[in-house]
């Protein structure tokens, strides 16, 4: 995606080379050699305002096609949702700080901690593809229900009315995005915050009906 976050096509030259690597002479009798594949992906025309794309991946799954290469470039352009997922799981959720004293206990938070980045992630990124699609997508009718009585239609960057990038940016806001007109889309970082703030709320609420009931 380029700065206007708008998707790009690109043409990629693509080769591939099996190599036989054997370890140093001295570590030989240590450590196997290895039978690798050597991919290079690289972007034929110079896009404006970046480097263009320059892959050198290496990998010891076999390589017999294009399209087997294709597949592993795929696999590896999927890097970089990782790493954000990686990031909202250590720096929102903060699952390094966990102070829990057995695996079970750590395995069964951080289990929680993966749904909730997960969530954050895909919410943000449904936007993006999807950004008229129905709010419902990614929000239960409670949490719309709550956005639409605490942050009002107006000012959020023109989002249309009734969908998934309005209610996004309004989420967004609890967690203190300005929504002005220039700022870049919402990111992970304040949708975790919106989000919990988010939940803050709907759980207070409820509590509050239960008094009243009782």
């Amino acid at each position: 995606r380029g700065d206007d976050d708008a998707i790009e096509r690109i043409t990629l030259d693509i080769r591939y080379k099996r190599i036989h690597v054997r370890p140093p002479i001295g570590k030989q009798k240590r450590y196997p050699s290895l039978d690798l594949t050597v991919i290079h992906a690289i972007e034929l025309a110079q896009p404006p305002g970046r480097k263009p794309i320059l892959w050198k991946l290496v990998t010891d799954l076999e390589v017999t096609s294009r399209e087997e290469a294709i597949e592993k470039i795929r696999w590896y352009a999927m890097r970089w949702k990782i790493e954000v997922f990686h990031k909202i799981l250590k720096s929102g959720c903060r699952a390094e700080d966990a102070k829990l004293r057995t695996a079970d206990r750590l395995a069964n938070l951080v289990a929680v901690f993966c749904i909730v980045s997960w969530r954050v992630f895909w919410t943000t990124m449904m936007a993006r593809a999807s950004p008229e699609a129905d709010p419902e997508t990614a929000l239960t009718p409670a949490e719309i229900a709550i956005l639409d009585r605490l942050v009002g239609d107006a000012g959020n960057r023109g989002a249309r009315p009734g969908t998934l990038l309005l209610y996004l940016t309004k989420l967004a806001r609890l967690g203190g995005y300005l929504a002005r007109m220039s700022d870049p889309p919402p990111g992970n970082t304040v949708i975790w915050r919106g989000l919990r703030r988010l939940a803050d709320i709907q759980l207070g609420a409820e509590i509050g009906q239960g008094s009243t009931c009782g």
